[in-house]
């Protein structure tokens, strides 16, 4: 439950998805002045509707929500979304103050996190890249971890409100750094989905009572996130949960990318990544990653 904060502050949300929309609820519990804005207008009434008593306003564009704002977060697509909503002809840093806090929570490029950390830091705006992980009942619980980026005081101006709606914030490093953070976890995530849908195949398979599988092996060595809160729904054959696997392939994309930069190999993400390409081409794009399962065959019954 988000509690009361001693030092209300005006701060505009841009992006009202699943996760920018519950973090504009627990943004506004906190006390909070709460402007809204998304590039789907209709997004921000039926928004406003579901949290009667929330909104202070519906911005008419990202420049007029960073209008008088103390704090602008963001929370949207991709670059292409990003640098349209913070540096466009209408976007954020046209109108948020000097001394203004901007939070972008959007899964990214580090190169677009640094070229926004540089225009901010000449606009004297204090600049945070946080890149978040803990899926839809993280943000809904207000208890996501943050990877966050950029220097010292920016984050420390930001952290007041990042805390109303995460467990954990931990600052990485210099600008970009959360999104390099980021990318190393999607890495992990998509060997770790991967392997459990082979271990689920495989005891379905063995005719073993799957309950009972995961009570042995849950406890040890291989005990994960990803078991804890997969293994059933994935032996059930139901994939409606967190992170879609169009969402995960352009994160990946993005993984790749950079690795290729550093001169890193990434043989598991790449293979990964063409299992979520095998899904996409089935039409499960929008099915959460532990569908990953669906590209193997059910031998047996559990």
């Amino acid at each position: 439950m988000t509690e009361q904060t001693a030092t209300p502050r005006k701060v505009s949300m841009i992006g009202l998805g699943t996760m920018g929309g519950a973090i504009a609820r627990h943004i506004a519990e906190a006390g909070h002045e709460l402007t809204i804005y998304n590039r789907t207008p209709e997004r921000s009434r039926k928004w406003r509707d579901a949290n009667p008593g929330l909104t202070h306003r519906i911005a008419a564009n990202p420049a007029h929500a960073a209008q008088d704002a103390d704090v602008v977060i963001t929370c949207v697509g991709n670059d292409d979304d990003l640098s349209d909503v913070v540096l466009g002809p209408n976007g954020v840093f046209r109108m948020l103050k000097r001394g203004g806090v901007f939070i972008d929570h959007t899964t990214v490029s580090a190169r677009i996190a640094r070229q926004i950390s540089v225009e901010a830091r000449d606009l004297k705006i204090h600049c945070v890249d946080a890149p978040m992980t803990g899926s839809q009942i993280g943000a809904e619980n207000g208890t996501l971890t943050l990877m966050c980026g950029g220097r010292d005081d920016a984050l420390e101006a930001a952290r007041p409100i990042m805390e109303s709606y995460s467990s954990r914030i931990v600052h990485v490093g210099k600008a970009g750094s959360g999104q390099i953070a980021k990318m190393a976890n999607q890495i992990c995530i998509a060997g770790n989905v991967a392997a459990l849908a082979e271990a689920v195949r495989f005891a379905q398979a063995s005719h073993l009572d799957m309950d009972k599988v995961y009570e042995a092996i849950s406890g040890g060595a291989a005990q994960s996130w990803q078991m804890d809160n997969r293994w059933k729904t994935m032996d059930a054959g139901e994939f409606d949960f967190g992170l879609a696997i169009d969402w995960m392939r352009k994160d990946l994309g993005l993984s790749l990318e950079e690795g290729r930069g550093l001169g890193v190999s990434l043989p598991i993400a790449a293979l990964v990544d063409q299992f979520f390409s095998e899904i996409q081409a089935q039409g499960g794009g929008r099915l959460d990653t532990s569908a990953i399962i669906k590209r193997l065959p059910k031998k047996g019954n559990s």
